[in-house]
């Protein structure tokens, strides 16, 4: 095995290999901050509405919970092939690209607003009387008084979720979309060692995944109450 890998590794650390090992990373980095960011502002709304005590809101508050309870029971590899068939009976135009951003915003939708809304439920109840009794509009009063309070909360697990989420985006592989896992499968299939083409690949996926914690980690220090 190793004498193998030795004979391999001039031929697999080319200059185009690493360039075309970059690229995936470069799109596994995409979805997650696309999935992330998307997530977190539908998130909050998702939470934020879920919180109201509001009867006009009740068959959307119904709605939201329904689509956050589904979202979270079904594992990504089905979400991801059931909204692939269900857009391409719409139209088959749509790449394979944008369907796995939508389904992982989809999911991070869910997973992201269970975080906020955790977050959102350790502010006092006090603190949201209190707004109410100078006037606070029910968005002024999520902004301004309930999200910077919840961020010790939120933080945590939301830093956690995001470095989890850049390993689940290697399930877009299995519909075709190159990301860095899909790299992998492309240079196994050139001839390379198993052992040395994800080798690599383990490296890119750590080497994207541990400055996210270890910011995690100092944003949670950062926001920790003395």
């Amino acid at each position: 095995m190793f004498d193998q890998i030795l004979a391999q590794a001039p031929r697999f650390f080319t200059y185009y290999n690493m360039i075309f090992l970059l690229k995936g990373m470069g799109i596994t980095l995409l979805l997650t901050v696309l999935g992330c960011v998307v997530g977190f502002v539908f998130g909050f709304v998702i939470a934020a509405v879920r919180s109201t005590k509001a009867t006009s809101l009740l068959p959307f508050r119904i709605l939201v919970t329904v689509y956050v309870e589904i979202f979270r029971r079904i594992p990504f590899l089905v979400t991801l092939f059931i909204i692939m068939f269900a857009i391409q009976v719409i139209s088959r135009d749509i790449s394979l690209f944008t369907i796995a951003v939508i389904s992982i915003c989809m999911l991070s939708t869910a997973f992201l607003s269970e975080i906020i809304r955790a977050g959102m439920e350790s502010v006092p109840q006090q603190q949201v009387e209190a707004a109410e009794t100078l006037n606070f509009g029910f968005w002024r009063t999520q902004l301004r008084v309930i999200l910077p309070q919840s961020w010790k909360v939120i933080i945590p697990p939301a830093f956690a979720f995001m470095v989890m989420f850049i390993k689940d985006t290697s399930l877009a592989s299995q519909m075709g979309v190159i990301e860095l896992t899909f790299t992998g499968k492309s240079l196994m299939n050139r001839g390379f060692s198993p052992f040395l083409v994800y080798g690599a690949i383990l490296l890119g996926y750590f080497i994207m995944s541990y400055p996210l914690a270890r910011l995690g980690a100092y944003m949670e220090k950062r926001f920790a109450t003395s």
